[in-house]
């Protein structure tokens, strides 16, 4: 029988923001969206990552292949930010970490690896060829070779030396959250702020819903730039860079590691969102309960979250101003500021 109320409720939904298509019935208690598919990324490098990303979704494809294939794209980069090029520790040697999360709650991460150019696709080889969900260290690396990922020279970028010769000069052994104003690139650790308001960063989240409604997430980085030997931030944590429940929404985090790991963030975002909270909603409260631990602390220091849920609805929110994140689905492709909490 038809019923006039349900029909309205699902043309409600079908109008409602970044709704992407029809509206189907996945439970009672869950409404998806199918048929049109979107990726969203931190930061301005997400706009590379998110084309290679379609190239995927875009034929239909599994958005597990799309959140590796994307992030691959920065990882590969010559930059000071994510991968090999990145900035080292400061023992001067670069470590990276990786993670990703399918819709079934597939995980695997790697942590602490060296000589890896793709972290990304060995923590889905993690995922897919081992019992465990993480690997760290010389484990991690022996793990990749027989894989067969080659060991790459260990050698730091052009543009990594400077800043890592320019950091030694005055070796500033402080804590993540002192100093983020440093304007040269070479100070204490990322993120800082640059010159024209922007934050610098050392991580790439990916979060993407494919035409079958099924969410998957990847997180890649480089680590603070001139951390301590062996230190490890959120990005390679599930529920912390990372989280994905495909009954819900997907999440990742970028900004200080330490807390966002304080307060689990990527999996307290996404539990908001199934208490009914918008993406963004879900991220503000975070963002907020962060700054209430951290109090004073919270003006020197930048975190942000971004969020997707089942009904194609998208979301960040950040400490301070800066914080960008990139979108692409069939229509729109572009670079968004995020709404932030402090000046």
């Amino acid at each position: 029988m038809f019923n006039r109320r349900k029909f309205i409720q699902s043309s409600a939904f079908g109008s409602f923001g970044l709704l992407l298509g029809k509206v189907a019935s996945a439970s009672p208690e869950t409404v998806t969206i199918k048929g049109k598919p979107v990726v969203i990324s931190t930061w301005d490098a997400g706009l590379a990552a998110n084309k290679a990303a379609w190239e995927v979704l875009g034929k239909g494809g599994r958005a597990l292949d799309a959140v590796e294939k994307g992030v691959m794209v920065t990882e590969a980069s010559k930059n000071c930010c994510v991968g090999l090029g990145a900035n080292p520790d400061r023992d001067g040697f670069v470590t990276l970490d990786a993670c990703i999360m399918d819709e079934f709650s597939n995980c695997g991460s790697v942590a602490f690896l060296e000589r890896i150019k793709h972290p990304i696709a060995v923590a889905r080889r993690v995922m897919e060829k081992t019992p465990h969900v993480m690997l760290v260290g010389s484990g991690a690396q022996q793990f990749a070779v027989i894989e067969g990922f080659p060991l790459e020279e260990q050698k730091l970028s052009s543009e990594a030396q400077i800043n890592y010769d320019n950091w030694l000069k005055e070796s500033h052994y402080k804590s993540p959250a002192i100093n983020v104003e440093n304007k040269q690139g070479h100070g204490p650790f990322a993120p800082h702020k640059l010159d024209n308001g922007e934050w610098n960063h050392d991580t790439i989240g990916m979060v993407a819903m494919d035409t079958n409604g099924n969410l998957s997430g990847s997180c890649t980085t480089s680590g603070a730039g001139f951390k301590m030997r062996g230190r490890l931030g959120d990005s390679p944590i599930i529920g912390a860079g990372l989280f994905v429940d495909n009954e819900v929404g997907a999440c990742t985090a970028t900004g200080q590691g330490e807390d966002v790991i304080r307060v689990a963030g990527s999996h307290s975002v996404v539990e908001l969102m199934r208490q009914g909270l918008s993406p963004e909603a879900a991220c503000k409260k975070v963002i907020e309960r962060i700054v209430k631990i951290k109090k004073e602390k919270a003006k020197d220091i930048q975190v942000a979250f971004l969020a997707l849920n089942k009904k194609g609805q998208v979301g960040a929110y950040a400490i301070h101003q800066g914080f960008s994140f990139a979108i692409k689905n069939g229509t729109r492709e572009e670079l968004v500021k995020a709404k932030f909490v402090m000046p």
